[in-house]
């Protein structure tokens, strides 16, 4: 990302409202608070540099959705499904609006995605996605021979489900933009200034970093796969880690023999998925399938460079578009996300309101962040809105158990996706979670 980094907080300061995180929630966060307080003294503080974490490692798919898809809306919260969807697509409008306003180059593609599918049982799932979104209102497209072939053609998937109304985006643009609109707009911004803790005194809470104590009035707590400063919060989410490839850029013929020359993303539908999509000088991101935990949530940044995943990665594309055998990958990296039992994410407050938090995104975070902001805004604000009242907002997930019973309930469950992939059989112990309303995605 361009730019020097900014200072770190050096010298104590107050402040009407304290963000503590700089990614995608805390940058949304800033400039909508900023919207509504216009002469509010508002602080971002960073650990690190602005974006380094979840925000500028994702692939970039901006989904139309706030509930990790409509099947999941009408599966978890039935009563609030038609709400759900429709506030999703209300905002990746209100998303695009704003990116456009904000004058933010972020390479972002209203270009659609295709979920493809290489079983029968994949594509009966597909077949079963779109029976949810024509209930919706939403026009989809089941594709198979020529036609799937002229969006991708690969010996692996033999169906495809075209959502139209999907975007894409660079998120390393993107949260370049949004920290550069933070900083035009006078909000104070610290990076490499970690907080470390925040005791309440008084009618302020009181953030301490290493160098600096920092009072506020509110605060907002958008730390993503971190640990939560606030106790209650750290088995709410566990940090899974995720890989991405990329290739060197291709050209024309290399396109045109994988079927791939439109701008729509890819993802395929097994529960170990991979996602992909074409960056802006046509280079293919090929991310996804291995989704690690490491026992007692280790969040060691060692862990982000993982040779053997960055193989079976490279094996799986491969496998996937064997026309582009012999094209190399430039760029490997892995990342945190922050993931909930229940695979969407949440919102609340604490210390009596006077402090608002957001996190649990699963990987579905680049336009749900902005939703999240506005809903811990409102609740700052003391407003009952259609965003705050949501049940999917306002309910905490199912925690996760303590060690060593959290890792083997995750080595369990993901053992068990892997056999439902291969067999299509979903187990008796992924139907009680079902049941219970817990979830293991990305």
């Amino acid at each position: 990302m361009p730019g020097a980094d900014n200072p770190s907080l050096e010298d104590d300061l107050t402040c009407d409202l304290a963000i503590v995180g700089g990614g995608f929630t805390g940058l949304w966060s800033a400039l909508k608070a900023r919207e509504r307080w216009p002469d509010k003294n508002i602080v971002v503080l960073e650990a690190d540099r602005c974006g380094n974490a979840a925000s500028g490692r994702n692939g970039g798919f901006c989904a139309p959705s706030i509930s990790h898809g409509a099947a999941n809306a009408v599966a978890r919260w039935p009563k609030e499904a038609e709400t759900l969807v429709r506030l999703g697509h209300e905002n990746l409008d209100g998303f695009q609006q704003d990116i456009t306003d904000f004058g933010i180059d972020a390479e972002f593609e209203r270009a659609g995605k295709l979920n493809v599918a290489a079983t029968p049982w994949q594509v009966q799932g597909l077949k079963a996605t779109q029976e949810v979104f024509a209930r919706f209102g939403y026009d989809t497209q089941i594709l198979q021979g020529a036609d799937l072939h002229d969006k991708l053609n690969s010996p692996v998937y033999d169906t495809g489900l075209f959502e139209p109304n999907y975007a894409l985006i660079n998120p390393g643009k993107l949260v370049a933009g949004l920290r550069e609109n933070c900083i035009d707009k006078g909000v104070e911004l610290y990076e490499h200034s970690p907080v470390t803790a925040l005791p309440k005194q008084g009618a302020s809470i009181r953030l301490a970093t290493d160098k600096a104590r920092i009072s506020a009035r509110q605060i907002i707590l958008a730390t993503n796969a971190a640990v939560p400063l606030l106790k209650r919060l750290r088995a709410a989410i566990i940090p899974v880690f995720d890989y991405a490839l990329v290739t060197e850029p291709l050209n024309a013929d290399q396109l045109a023999a994988i079927g791939w020359e439109g701008r729509h993303g890819v993802a395929d539908s097994g529960n170990q998925f991979h996602y992909s999509r074409k960056t802006a000088d046509n280079r293919i991101l090929w991310g996804g399938y291995d989704a690690i935990y490491h026992y007692g949530s280790d969040r060691d940044v060692a862990l982000q460079d993982r040779p053997e995943t960055f193989n079976r990665l490279a094996g799986t594309f491969r496998a996937a578009l064997p026309a582009l055998d012999g094209v190399q990958f430039s760029h490997a990296w892995g990342g945190i996300i922050d993931t909930s039992a229940r695979t969407t994410f949440f919102v609340n407050t604490a210390l009596d309101g006077q402090l608002a938090y957001a996190m649990g995104f699963t990987g579905q975070g680049v336009t749900a962040s902005r939703f999240a902001a506005l809903a811990m805004l409102d609740m700052l604000e003391g407003k009952q809105t259609e965003r705050t009242t949501l049940s999917m907002i306002r309910r905490r997930p199912v925690p996760f158990p303590p060690e060593p019973l959290r890792s083997l309930a995750i080595r369990r469950a993901q053992r068990d996706l892997a056999w439902e992939d291969q067999t299509g059989n979903r187990s008796f112990y992924l139907r009680c979670l079902d049941r219970l309303g817990i979830g293991f995605d990305s």
